[in-house]
């Protein structure tokens, strides 16, 4: 996940096209629901990399949720509820790796037809995302960054569906292990990349 995902590069300004705040919406309804499917996904197939996956849904849906309503509230509340965002995602990245590190401990075996389906599902979402939010690619930093996350994140689905055919081809559980733990590091990356510029915001407001 990249600090822009975190919401690093959202901009003090609130998008003021109409059409662009309902691809907002789309996006943040997708995102939570992702979110939902791939947790419920993860601990039916055993799966951490699904589980890390979830985190840039989480993370991405909370980064809309606060481009819609919490941008046009003081900065003082806006930073306050960027350092909760960035407090929570930290707490889930450190799980993933927590979980991560038990299941190659246990030596578990997720199931890959179902975290090869979640990833494909996942995918064909961001997808979705991604092509309402082509034409606002070149746009100003904001929704430059909410690009990229989308962007990013597709990559990041193909990288749990990588896991899941790695899983299915050695019949052992070290790829959804992998793909977790780096997914797991990028997501505490952003977390303290919101959680300091969240406290620097504050201590100057």
């Amino acid at each position: 996940m990249s600090d822009c995902c975190a919401g690093g590069c959202a901009s003090a300004k609130p998008a003021a096209d109409p059409r662009y705040r309902r691809i907002l919406w789309i996006a943040l309804v997708v995102n939570a629901a992702m979110f939902g499917v791939e947790i419920a996904g993860g601990v039916h197939a055993d799966s951490v990399s699904l589980l890390a996956d979830a985190v840039d849904f989480l993370g991405d849906a909370a980064n809309y949720a606060v481009s819609l309503f919490v941008l046009a509230l003081m900065p003082i509340w806006r930073s306050r509820t960027a350092l909760l965002k960035g407090v929570t995602m930290g707490c889930y990245g450190l799980l993933v790796l927590v979980q991560a590190a038990w299941h190659a401990a246990t030596g578990a075996v997720p199931q890959a037809t179902t975290m090869g389906a979640i990833g494909l599902l996942a995918l064909a979402a961001n997808l979705s995302v991604a092509a309402l939010l082509y034409a606002y690619r070149d746009g100003d930093a904001n929704m430059r960054s909410v690009w990229l996350c989308t962007r990013n994140d597709a990559i990041g689905n193909v990288a749990v569906m990588l896991a899941a055919l790695g899983v299915f081809g050695t019949g052992a559980g070290w790829p959804d292990f992998l793909v977790a733990s780096v997914m797991g590091i990028l997501g505490l990356s952003a977390a303290y990349a919101v959680i300091r510029q969240a406290r620097l915001e504050m201590a100057v407001v």
